[in-house]
């Protein structure tokens, strides 16, 4: 997953670490919620999947304390490099970048007392060998925890809404619909999250726990579509999803959007349990 023709699918640069701290925002809530339902405690060792530029890290990190360890493991050695200035004072526990395709899984998983991930496994192809083959990696009793987002329930209502009237809906739905080809393409799984309790529960790990949240529509989330036209741009157009005038229309329809007028567009899976 590390080239560019298996790697992470959407950018790398400065400007897609900026759309990552929007969508850091818009998952706030769920976020804290998934760290609360793993219980981190001062001292833990905490082994983050695909780190990126540090935004959730930085979350983590707020829940360790002196002697605490948070391992960033990801494959883009630009965005690591973000993360580790971002996070350098961050707080009393110690982040160790890792560059390193989580699929892997390497010996930092050594001695991990917390593995989480938040929006990482639908990048990950055929997630679900992955996880089988991380359990037996970690030490019983060992908390994991994943937050995915769900791109694809909210397009029945929203097809039905346009399909009926609403037709200020065209880009929530223009834009799921987008991101679901794209990830399909690329022979990703856009819905992993869907499964992903049952997944869990059939390679043995125990007290899975599941919750399904739809984010709200704000002006962050408005922002983080916009910002994903302009991050995939080349890709989209050079594989035939949209052109430079569909995307630039599509953009423009977003940002003239009245936020609190919109029905959810996404919604996301929280699942924590242990090994």
């Amino acid at each position: 997953m590390v080239d560019e023709e298996r790697g992470y699918v959407l950018g790398q640069t400065r400007a897609a670490a900026q759309r990552l701290a929007v969508q850091d925002a818009h998952f706030a809530e769920a976020s804290e919620s998934l760290l609360g339902d793993l219980e981190i405690r001062p001292r833990d060792r905490v082994v983050e999947f695909g780190c990126g530029p540090g935004a959730f890290s930085r979350r983590i990190l707020r829940r360790l304390g002196v002697g605490g360890v948070l391992v960033g493991v990801d494959a883009t050695a630009g965005l690591l490099e973000q993360a580790r200035v971002a996070l350098a004072e961050a707080g009393p526990a110690r982040f160790e970048p890792i560059q390193a395709d989580i699929g892997a899984l390497g010996p930092w998983l050594e001695g991990a007392d917390v593995v989480v991930g938040r929006a990482v496994l639908h990048h990950v192809p055929m997630a679900e060998l992955l996880l089988g083959r991380l359990r037996i990696a970690l030490r019983p009793g060992t908390r994991v925890g994943f937050l995915e987002p769900d791109f694809r329930s909210p397009m029945a209502r929203l097809a039905y809404l346009e399909a009926t009237g609403r037709q200020e809906l065209e880009p929530l739905r223009t834009w799921a619909s987008t991101i679901n080809q794209l990830y399909l393409v690329r022979l990703l799984s856009p819905a992993v999250g869907a499964t992903l309790a049952r997944t869990l529960q059939g390679a043995g790990y125990g007290r899975v726990r599941e919750t399904w949240d739809e984010c709200r529509s704000d002006r962050a989330m408005v922002e983080n579509m916009a910002m994903f036209y302009e991050e995939v741009r080349d890709r989209l157009m050079s594989l035939g999803i949209m052109t430079a005038d569909e995307i630039a229309r599509q953009q423009q329809l977003l940002r003239a959007a009245q936020p609190e007028s919109l029905p959810p567009a996404w919604a996301t899976f929280r699942v924590a349990c242990e090994a």
